[in-house]
């Protein structure tokens, strides 16, 4: 046996079940020297709040919830969490450490997203707390409810969607935000189409299937999820009174991809990994996707350009080279009163670059010709007071973690005023997709390609990608040609199911539940009325038979042939504790006196 196999083993004898000493992962340690020396130089915290802003660094992410704010049972969860589940959590100690009382986040309206001090891990393994986790994973998995970081809320809110937007999320992986948008869509519950939809996209093709999960939690018939490099995702076509137009988005989330500083609370493993390598590498990926962005922008038309990052290489350098090449095609909205209640600091207007040595810059023709490849002219701020001024770069908004225990944000409003410079040239309509070929590829992330180049980007991917003649029809988002086959991952929701069972009855399809809610304002028959006995028996019995329904929906039932029904349950506003008017609909196939 060698020295390094006898080594090899002395330490497996000396470690745990866990591949680590005692058992356990060594613990991280939070501290990053670099980190700390570059954001006091920068000076992004006020003057003595460094060791709190460290200090919140250190601690556990709080964990947060939002309520599906259309769904017409809202205010009933709300009421349930508030005067049930907090109240339960009242003197409660985990893990030796009182339970902090749930609070509203101040800024969220209607008190429909809250905020504890419980981690993730104190919920799953607490004795205590298994009545409220459960109820919060089955609330979950219905669409009830979002487990979603504080900070990642504030986007959707402030792109002011209306539910006859077309929206478009450009980086909308693994989904939270997404589900924002689809519940702002359906703000008026009794519209089962709304005029506008959301459009989805990652990158990741993994990804893009948690999307889905997110987005079928809330059965919108308005959202199609797509799998593209954002930077250079292709434009659509919508056919209009039978005449065919380029589509532009009247609002787009582009959250794009980080180096994640913002997050070290909940993802420790930053602090070992932070350099400012990430952000210098980062910066122009996500300079195009925020130009590719704009250019599918509409005029008067609305963008949120977003990052977990706090470092202005990723934040105000991209919004203020966008700005600039736009020639005054693009303007920051000034949202400082919206959001009462957000604690906020504005975006700088001055900072330098740090090379990967650790070397500062100050002006781009400091940086020596080996460090240019590395280092851009668009990272810097410009040095012409006026232009800079003009910029107005002080309407970003960046949330420090300390100010109301979240994680670190960047957010800046962006308002298209008419055609970026670059792209005043309308692409042209394609009626059929040619061959595949090499020059037609999509980009792929990390190219080289500028702010020029999209002109000739767009081109190429609408050659490759658009179907000029294609619509899809009216079971999901409709109206507009579809990517790629291999490209589009889910659309719109499923109205019907193959019903294997009923084939030799008859009834080979069947209505699907989650469609219901979208198609019942289209169903004039084949409908029963059901007591809160009869909602008892469906949730208790997978198949019950049908003598064992209330006398008034047997006798509705009688005469209708084999087939899908829907069963309407409408409680009476005097028995339900705050009188919603909410309404339950189940679908069921009905054959040889059962369901």
């Amino acid at each position: 046996m060698g020295r390094r196999q006898r080594q090899r083993q002395k330490e497996s004898r000396q470690r745990g079940a866990g591949g680590w000493p005692d058992g356990g992962y060594p613990e991280i340690v939070k501290e990053n020297a670099l980190f700390e020396h570059y954001y006091t130089k920068l000076g992004l915290v006020p003057e003595g709040e460094w060791e709190s802003f460290l200090a919140t660094l250190r601690e556990p992410l709080p964990s947060t919830l939002r309520i599906t704010g259309y769904k017409s049972h809202a205010k009933e969860i709300l009421h349930c969490l508030k005067n049930k589940y907090f109240k339960e959590l009242e003197n409660q100690v985990v893990d030796g450490q009182k339970i902090e009382m749930p609070q509203p986040l101040s800024w969220y309206p209607e008190e429909l997203a809250w905020h504890t001090n419980l981690s993730r891990k104190a919920l799953r393994k607490s004795p205590e707390l298994e009545k409220f986790h459960h109820f919060l994973v089955s609330e979950t998995e219905c669409g009830n409810i979002s487990r979603q970081e504080a900070v990642s809320m504030i986007p959707p809110l402030l792109l002011d969607v209306q539910p006859h937007h077309k929206i478009l999320d450009m980086c909308a992986a693994p989904g939270s935000k997404t589900a924002q948008l689809i519940e702002m869509l359906h703000a008026d519950m009794n519209v089962p189409f709304p005029e506008g939809f959301v459009i989805a996209n990652d990158v990741d093709n993994k990804r893009c299937y948690l999307l889905v999960h997110q987005a079928k939690r809330l059965n919108s018939p308005s959202i199609m999820v797509v799998n593209h490099d954002a930077s250079s995702i292709p434009r659509l076509q919508i056919t209009t009174n039978g005449r065919k137009e380029t589509l532009s988005y009247d609002r787009i989330l582009c959250d794009v991809p980080c180096s994640g500083d913002g997050t070290m609370r909940k993802n420790i493993d930053v602090w070992k990994k932070w350099t400012t390598q990430n952000s210098l590498q980062l910066h122009g990926l996500q300079l195009r996707i925020a130009t590719r962005g704009i250019e599918q922008l509409a005029e008067g038309g609305r963008m949120v350009y977003s990052t977990c990052s706090l470092n202005p290489i990723e934040n105000e350098a991209v919004i203020a080279s966008l700005l600039e090449k736009s020639e005054g095609a693009l303007e920051l909205a000034d949202v400082s009163s919206e959001l009462p209640g957000l604690k906020r600091m504005p975006g700088i207007t001055q900072w330098k670059v740090m090379a990967k040595d650790g070397q500062w810059f100050e002006d781009w023709k400091d940086v020596p010709a080996n460090r240019q490849t590395q280092i851009r002219p668009t990272m810097f701020p410009l040095k012409d007071e006026e232009k800079l001024k003009a910029l107005h770069l002080e309407r970003c908004l960046r949330i420090l973690p300390h100010h109301q225990n979240t994680g670190g944000f960047f957010v800046a409003v962006l308002l298209k005023k008419s055609h970026m410079p670059w792209n005043k040239r309308q692409p042209k309509l394609h009626q059929e997709l040619p061959q595949k070929t090499e020059d037609a590829m999509p980009g792929k992330q990390g190219s080289s390609e500028t702010v020029e180049d999209h002109e000739t980007t767009d081109a190429k991917t609408e050659n490759a990608l658009v179907v000029g003649s294609t619509e899809m029809k009216k079971d999901g988002v409709c109206g507009f040609p579809i990517l790629r086959v291999d490209q589009v991952i889910n659309t719109g929701i499923k109205v019907w199911s193959r019903n294997t069972d009923g084939e030799q009855f008859g009834c080979a399809f069947r209505l699907a539940q989650e469609g219901i809610y979208t198609l019942y304002p289209f169903i004039n028959a084949r409908i029963v009325n059901a007591s809160i006995e009869d909602v008892k028996l469906l949730l208790t019995e997978e198949n019950p038979f049908l003598y064992k329904f209330s006398n008034e929906a047997r006798s509705e039932v009688k005469g209708i042939a084999m087939g899908s029904i829907v069963l309407k349950y409408e409680p009476d506003p005097r028995t339900f504790f705050v009188g919603i008017d909410t309404v339950y609909y189940r679908t069921v196939i009905m054959y040889n006196g059962s369901t």
